[in-house]
């Protein structure tokens, strides 16, 4: 592909303009859902996305702290299926529809898009405003919906919408905000975090709207694809770099939650050619009992995606032209691509180890590219249950930090969450602590938690959470036998675990599950380190009495794993250094 500056007839100036104005608009919204939600997880941990989609669902611009796994453009798979419901000609200016369909996004239902069409200033429709938010309850078995770790089947885990006009030309469709109101255990939550989505779209939208009135639909339109084109060839750039071949790799998760230790394979293939990149997840489990599938738009793109992102165009924004020198190549059949039925509560618990399996691939063709395993278990946990103190239903999600795996550069980072999940973030002990009858007791790293080497992996962590009342608790864990694996020398991180401690009895290990826990019980939960890369003693020996300085490694690790002596002051002892390294 030619290199040149794609644009070349759009004014560069009004073009960079309003590809930044582009981004723009859903990082204005991001702000304003994050300052108007109702529920923690939406205005703390920040579960959503918002974005600009044209009129045939094509990705145009999505905020910058939107999560990574709606990358894949579930804005516009959601949009083509209203497109396909309702016809174009039906589709008319102030309508706001919602959907959740796990038959079309492939996701867990308490995913909800909503969007509303943005019309030129002729009348013809231009695109669509969206925004993604995370529901905190729809309905199922259990208070959460998703967290029903015990589900076989995507009618117990929730109420479904596909492409509901939520607003039909401006006007509010109320019988459906009280479907929605009694479908929940948590209406205000929701109904608040439903408002504010709501706000955010019809801002969007008039933003985009505005854009399109100041520059015109035809400068717009050719804008866009110019920046399409300008990303597509940042990515095209980055594929020419890496060697041609076929890379494969393989990992594998614990088991699906209901089928005992079955483990669920995880094999890739990886096919480059030029300019252009195959990933194939033809060798991924089949469908699972459990609740961890996807369909192929909630699992196999977002998977495919986000690494095909990581190893070629990190630095762009996001839209259509970053994944077009991407085949993503999968049968139907797995619990990547599995059929509306099957559910699908946990199903981002499997894309962050799909994703590590995609990069050790990659790796093989270009050790530069390669990053030593990431902990990449989501660790989701919740709490719910009926506060004493004011006899209001409750419920408190979150999930675990771990380490990343060391590259060829640099040692690897963390506590962070999975490349799954991107920019979300705790919600604050002392907002967890107002709101729910709990007591975060401990959150520390944990020592001699990740992989050594040259290049040591990010720190696994441990958090302590004591219950003051009754209350239900569910967990998923995963990625605890297949520990985050070192590259070129480097050691595996240690795995993640997850122990129920009770005020009277002893401790026991749960993984996957759903159980109740009284007073005084505690959760205590440790993560994952990273895998590191390159051999550990070659480590830099005042590099390691700076992580033993730090309590990122004991002292024991660092002479019986680096080989590097210190004194009692914690400064390298130089002599016996040598002598450790030199095999004495």
């Amino acid at each position: 592909m030619d290199d040149a500056r794609p644009g070349a007839a759009l004014d560069p100036i009004t073009l960079e303009i309003v590809g930044h104005g582009l981004v723009a608009i859903p990082n204005e919204i991001d702000a304003n859902i994050t300052r108007t939600a109702f529920s923690p997880l939406v205005y703390e941990y920040k579960d959503f996305a918002s974005g600009l989609v044209d009129a045939e669902g094509r990705l145009v611009a999505q905020g910058s702290g939107s999560i990574p796994i709606f990358v894949a453009n579930a804005l516009g798979v959601a949009v083509r299926d209203g497109i396909a419901v309702h016809g174009i000609d039906n589709i008319h200016d102030g309508d706001v529809l919602i959907s959740n369909h796990a038959g079309t996004l492939g996701q867990h239902l308490n995913n909800v898009v909503m969007y509303t069409p943005v019309f030129d200033g002729a009348g013809a429709l231009f695109g669509f405003m969206c925004v993604l938010v995370h529901w905190v309850d729809v309905g199922g078995s259990t208070a959460g919906s998703c967290s029903a770790t015990d589900a076989t089947e995507i009618f117990q885990e929730g109420i479904q919408f596909r492409s509901v006009k939520l607003w039909s030309k401006g006007v509010r469709n109320d019988d459906f905000y009280r479907t929605i109101e009694i479908n929940t255990r948590f209406p205000s939550m929701v109904l608040g975090d439903l408002e504010s989505q709501l706000a955010g779209t019809l801002t969007g939208k008039r933003k985009f709207r505005a854009m399109i009135d100041r520059y015109g639909a035809a400068t717009m339109r050719e804008a866009i694809e110019a920046i399409w084109d300008r990303s597509e060839q940042v990515a095209r750039r980055g594929v020419r770099d890496l060697p041609d071949g076929v890379w494969r790799a393989e990992s594998f998760l614990d088991n699906d939650g209901i089928d005992g230790d079955t483990p669920v394979p995880v094999a890739v293939e990886v096919r480059i050619s030029g300019e252009t990149m195959t990933i194939d997840l033809s060798g991924v489990g089949g469908v699972l009992r459990g609740p961890m599938n996807s369909g192929v738009y909630g699992g196999a793109w977002p998977a495919a995606r986000i690494a095909f992102k990581i190893l070629t165009a990190p630095d762009e924004p996001a839209n259509e032209g970053c994944f077009r020198p991407l085949e993503i190549v999968i049968p139907d059949g797995t619990f990547l691509s599995a059929p509306a039925t099957a559910p699908m509560g946990m199903y981002s618990a499997t894309l962050a180890t799909v994703i590590d399996t995609i990069v050790r691939a990659v790796g093989k063709a270009d050790p530069s590219r390669a990053a030593g395993g990431h902990h990449a278990t989501f660790a989701v946990h919740w709490f719910f249950g009926t506060d004493p103190a004011n006899g209001a239903l409750y419920q408190q999600i979150d999930t675990g930090h771990g380490g990343w795996g060391a590259t060829a550069g640099a040692d690897g980072g963390g506590p962070y969450k999975t490349m799954a999940h991107g920019d979300t973030l705790d919600v604050p002990v002392e907002l967890q602590e107002a709101l729910c009858p709990l007591l975060v007791e401990t959150i520390a790293l944990r020592p001699d938690s990740a992989g050594d080497g040259t290049h040591r992996g990010g720190l696994g962590t441990e958090k302590v959470v004591r219950v003051l009342s009754e209350s239900g608790f569910s967990i998923q864990i995963d990625r605890t036998r297949c520990r985050p694996w070192g590259i070129g020398g480097g050691t595996d991180g240690e795995g993640a675990d997850g122990r129920i401690e009770p005020a009277d009895g002893e401790p026991y290990r749960l993984l996957k599950g759903v159980t109740e826990l009284g007073p005084g019980d505690r959760f205590r939960l440790r993560t994952g380190g990273g895998g590191g890369f390159g051999p550990p003693e070659s480590r830099d020996p005042d590099r390691v009495a700076d992580d033993v300085a730090a309590g990122y490694v004991t002292r024991e690790k660092a002479r019986g794993v680096y080989r590097v002596a210190l004194d009692e002051a914690g400064t390298v002892d130089a002599a016996e250094t040598e002598r450790l390294r030199q095999g004495g």
